[in-house]
């Protein structure tokens, strides 16, 4: 497949190394532009790309930036993608750590929808609950003791079945987590969350979890930057 990341920080790096090294076509983006992403590019085989072509002529893109940081996306990035183009939104919300007060996130949007508000197009929400060096260095073969789970949630269940194919393809158990509206549990401060559970264990934990945000994952009035977003 085709694969555009956009954001070359620990979880982007990390899917351009696992999604190159399963042979699909890789190509990376991030704010500063592509001459900032030699590196990356030489040890990954990925192409890095203005922001713009991660998005065009691709069957997958990643956003993998911080929350914040959605909002500071080129204006109408998705306007022009097909219908039936996948996006995989990684992210997590930290008010407190780093991203500010993000007023629909607050209000009790599950991350993800707003994100997929955010850019105008359907999203799939995935690997937001494993930590890069796992990412990296952690996959297994199917059926190995000690295969990691990703849980995965979408509307589209045609997305979220070829999402679950890459996820085991690059080696983890994926778990269906139900649709965007149900992504909650797996948002930071959930059961699942950087947890490396096996299959069985992320079930029970999504199963676990509540829907209450706790208050370490709200925005305070001393959240960094904390204005509306």
């Amino acid at each position: 497949m085709k694969i555009g990341i956009i954001g070359a920080g620990n979880i982007g790096s990390a899917l351009a190394h696992r999604f190159r090294a399963a042979g699909h076509d890789v190509a990376i983006a991030n704010s500063r532009g592509p001459q900032t992403l030699t590196q990356l590019a030489k040890e990954t085989g990925a192409r890095a790309v203005p922001v713009e072509d991660a998005v065009r002529g691709n069957d997958i893109v990643v956003v993998a930036i911080p929350e914040g940081r959605v909002k500071d996306l080129p204006p109408k990035l998705f306007a022009g993608a097909p219908k039936e183009l996948i996006v995989i939104d990684t992210g997590n919300y930290y008010p407190q750590q780093r991203d500010g007060r993000i007023d629909g996130i607050e209000e009790g949007l599950p991350e993800s929808r707003w994100v997929e508000q955010e850019i105008g197009h359907p999203v799939v929400k995935a690997f937001n609950t494993i930590i890069a060096p796992s990412l990296l260095a952690e996959g297994k073969p199917a059926g190995a003791p000690g295969r990691i789970a990703v849980p995965v949630a979408a509307d589209d269940a045609r997305a979220k079945a070829v999402v679950m194919r890459l996820i085991d393809e690059i080696g983890f158990d994926p778990i269906d987590d139900g649709t965007i509206d149900e992504s909650w549990r797996q948002q930071p401060g959930s059961p699942v969350y950087i947890k490396k559970f096996g299959a069985d264990a992320t079930r029970r934990a999504l199963r676990e979890a509540r829907k209450t945000r706790d208050p370490a994952w709200r925005a305070t009035s001393g959240s960094p930057s904390a204005r509306a977003r």
